[in-house]
């Protein structure tokens, strides 16, 4: 067999592998062609990988993949301050309320000691608040469905940087793994 031939039928065949493969994939994920680009392009919102950080908990990831795949269920509202942001997050499904309560408050946890979890799908805003985190005066009030959040601070690069993560963080509970696409692809 010459060379030409080998590499030919060594490409057919390797495109004949990816193409079964992303095939598998594309009804694993729903079918079509979205479910073949998201195959090819390792998207999945079924396991979402991208919620696991260089530095977090698989409790910490499910409540993640709680939010994301129920945000619809998820009810923000948020108040820019002078000096900061007034948030409310709720849920009237009691599980989806521990997710999200246990998210923010360890959140903050992790804000005040300065330990980034590092997620892939994160905003960079994060970054600035993590760096920045004793500039950040945090109030925390649970509600009935949910938790009331008050962040200052005398810093105006900071308090930018707190209503930009509020504003992201209504998009995500207005519209889940969209808004991430979005922000990662510039939309």
């Amino acid at each position: 067999m010459k060379t030409r031939t080998k590499i030919a039928l060594a490409a057919t065949l390797s495109i004949a592998a990816v193409a079964t493969w992303g095939i598998a994939t594309a009804q694993q994920h729903g079918g079509g062609m979205h479910g073949l680009m998201s195959g090819l392009m390792g998207h999945d919102e079924i396991r979402m990988p991208m919620l696991n950080g260089r530095d977090t908990t698989q409790a910490e990831v499910a409540e993640l993949r709680a939010m994301f795949v129920n945000h619809t269920a998820i009810t923000r509202t948020v108040e820019n301050l002078p000096n900061g942001i007034r948030t409310t997050t709720e849920t009237a499904d009691p599980d989806l309320r521990d997710a999200l309560v246990n998210h923010v408050v360890g959140m903050i946890g992790r804000v005040q000691e300065q330990r980034d979890p590092q997620i892939p799908i994160q905003s960079p805003t994060l970054s600035i608040l993590f760096d920045r985190a004793d500039a950040i005066e945090t109030d925390m009030e649970p509600t009935d469905s949910g938790i009331t959040v008050i962040q200052t601070s005398d810093e105006p690069q900071v308090v930018a940087a707190l209503q930009k993560h509020a504003a992201e963080v209504s998009d995500l509970a207005a519209r889940g793994m969209q808004s991430v696409h979005d922000a990662m692809h510039g939309g």
